[in-house]
Formats: C-alpha cells, sequence, structure tokens
C-alpha cells in the first residue's frame, strides 16, 4: 500500500509540472491547455509553480491589465450610479409635476367672472394656469423618456 502511495506522489507531482501553454487566437481569444493551439497567432510556454506557496502572481502586463479593468469598471459603475441618479430626479419631477396639477384643478381666488345670471363662469388667467401645469407635466414626462432612451 505504501509503495502505491508512493507512486501516486511522484507522478502527481510528474503531471503538475507540465507546461501551460496560452495561446492567442486571430480573433483576440486565449487559450489555456497542455498543448498550443494550431490556430494561434501567439503562443506562450510557461510553467506552473508546484511549490508549497501555490501558483505565481501576475506578469506585469496582466498586472496593468488588471489595473486597467478595474479603472473601467470602476467608471462604468459610476456612471451607472449617476444615470440613475438622474433618471430618479427626473421621476420624482414627473410625479411632482402631477401632483401639481392635480391641485392646480380648484381654481383660485380671482380666477372666477360672474355671469348676467348670477353664476360664475373661469376666466382666461384660470386657463392659462392649467395650460402651464400641463406643459409641465408634458416637458417632466418627455426629458424622462429622452433620459431613458439615452441609455
Amino acid at each position: 500500500m505504501r509503495r502505491v502511495l508512493v507512486l501516486a506522489a511522484f507522478f502527481a507531482a510528474e503531471l503538475a509540472a507540465q507546461p501551460v501553454y496560452k495561446s492567442t487566437l486571430p480573433d483576440g481569444r486565449v487559450i489555456y491547455g497542455d498543448r498550443p493551439d494550431p490556430a494561434a497567432v501567439k503562443v506562450e510556454e510557461s510553467m506552473p509553480d508546484t511549490s508549497p506557496r501555490g501558483i505565481g502572481g501576475l506578469s506585469p502586463q496582466e498586472a496593468q491589465t488588471l489595473r486597467e479593468m478595474e479603472a473601467a469598471r470602476l467608471r462604468r459603475e459610476s456612471d451607472d450610479a449617476k444615470v440613475q441618479a438622474r433618471l430618479q430626479a427626473l421621476q420624482k419631477a414627473v410625479v411632482e409635476a402631477e401632483a401639481a396639477q392635480a391641485h392646480g384643478k380648484e381654481p383660485l381666488p380671482g380666477e372666477h367672472l360672474g355671469t348676467v345670471g348670477g353664476g360664475a363662469r373661469l376666466n382666461d388667467s384660470y386657463w392659462a394656469r392649467q395650460r402651464s401645469l400641463d406643459e409641465a407635466v408634458e416637458k417632466a414626462r418627455r426629458d424622462l423618456e429622452a433620459a431613458r432612451s439615452a441609455r
């Protein structure tokens, strides 16, 4: 039994020490394998670190690429947060404009005219105010839709 364990340990170390090939294909994809890809435009051979400390770190180019990717991700997340904040502000503006429109349906003092029959009718200032409230709601909705479609 002990002989089997020694042989298994020997072959495990032998298998772990095989080279790894990093093949870059013409379309930019990268494939790792135990043999170089015949269609590759660039092949890099590396030996894995079989020491107890594990697999080695990144190459300088890989570290630089990783930093660039991290910076790009942070920029995208920042931009996404800004877009989300803008959309929330525009949605709030639509809700506020609709609330102002609903609240503005009631005539204000001075927006009534007396009629000959003793009744009252709404004057031009009431209708101008209603038009203004309607335009504010439409503008808020257009702004929100434009922001959504720009995403």
